[in-house]
């Protein structure tokens, strides 16, 4: 169970990456991201942030390599939005939840279930 300082903390981390990732970044494979979720451990030492692009799995290995390459840009931007005591080390992980969500919504979509045949359904009969 997270403490309210870690669920702050991970909070602030994530608006601050959206935002970051949102308005300010110029390299074009980070665009389109969503940080999905973010864990913090209890001694606020290591984040995990999760992030995703729907209908964007091919493009993971190079999202990834871009994060890892902007790692100290996204650090020092946390902290010098954020006070902490210290800054804890960002990990960025792939969180592939948005593409399992499209493709159910796929298969969900594509599936031929027939209407409800009238007379299959129950009949109520009117009292005069």
């Amino acid at each position: 169970m997270a403490t309210i300082k870690q669920q702050r903390t991970a909070e602030g981390i994530k608006q601050i990456i959206s935002e970051i990732l949102m308005m300010e970044v110029s390299d074009p494979r980070l665009q389109g991201l969503t940080v999905t979720a973010v864990d913090i451990d209890r001694e606020i030492s290591h984040t995990n942030i999760y992030v995703g692009a729907l209908g964007e799995e091919s493009r993971k290995d190079e999202v990834m390599a871009a994060l890892k390459h902007a790692n100290g840009f996204f650090r020092s931007q946390v902290a010098r939005r954020m006070r902490l005591r210290s800054t804890p080390l960002l990990h960025f992980h792939w969180d592939p939840t948005l593409e399992r969500v499209d493709r159910i919504e796929t298969i969900l979509g594509d599936l031929d279930i027939p209407p409800a045949e009238e007379e299959d359904a129950p009949q109520v009969e009117e009292e005069e």
